[in-house]
């Protein structure tokens, strides 16, 4: 594959990820909420999402999408559903009165299910594939070295580093602050409800995209 095409594309790419938008919205959720641990678990599985969505591209969806318009905005209100339904999940715990203790004190959601979230949510999300849509094409060379397959998959795991690098520094600060607010129960509590605000704001913003 060209090397100045893919140092174009990783430039122009890692200003999209550092650009504030539903995946920071939803990561700094986890990470005010429930922690360190389970922020980063998140972030894993939104990049394991967004490598389906490569190997998927790779393998000729992206042309289907295209083919097919209709299916990206069904897809869109899938993944704002599911998040609204996470948010409200969050909401119900907290007006049923389940006990929050401090962020710090509280153990983390177990990782597999918090991998398992965090990848539906990526998968659903049309970001992923509208990067293959609109930007990934911009860089492909049809009479290339890679077939196109190949270069997709290429510029994907460009992509899929990018986040996991911006994602975690995200996840990491989100944690950090939320650490200091949540000292206290009543500041957990009020944390947690925040985090289900941010989710369900994540929600609305896929929903109208």
């Amino acid at each position: 594959m060209d090397p100045h095409a893919l140092l174009l594309f990783l430039g122009v790419d890692v200003l999209m990820v550092c650009t504030p938008g539903p995946d920071w919205l939803y990561i700094v959720a986890r990470g005010l909420g429930q922690g360190r641990r389970t922020a980063l678990t998140a972030v894993a599985g939104v990049c394991a999402g967004y490598a389906v969505h490569t190997l998927l591209s790779a393998a000729g969806l992206a042309a289907a999408l295209r083919a097919v318009p209709a299916l990206l905005p069904a897809l869109r209100l899938a993944g704002a559903g599911y998040l609204a339904f996470l948010a409200a999940g969050m909401l119900l715990a907290l007006r049923r009165g389940a006990p929050v203790r401090t962020v710090e004190a509280t153990g983390p959601q177990p990782a597999r299910t918090v991998l398992r979230q965090s990848l539906l949510t990526a998968l659903l999300n049309p970001k992923g594939l509208l990067l293959y849509l609109s930007l990934v094409p911009q860089f492909v060379t049809p009479d290339g070295t890679l077939p196109v397959g190949g270069q997709v998959a290429a510029l994907g795991a460009v992509n899929v580093l990018c986040c996991a690098a911006v994602y975690s520094a995200v996840a990491l600060g989100a944690a950090r602050l939320g650490g200091r607010l949540g000292a206290t129960p009543t500041a957990a509590r009020r944390l947690s409800a925040v985090s289900a605000v941010l989710l369900l704001a994540v929600a609305g913003v896929t929903a109208a995209a």
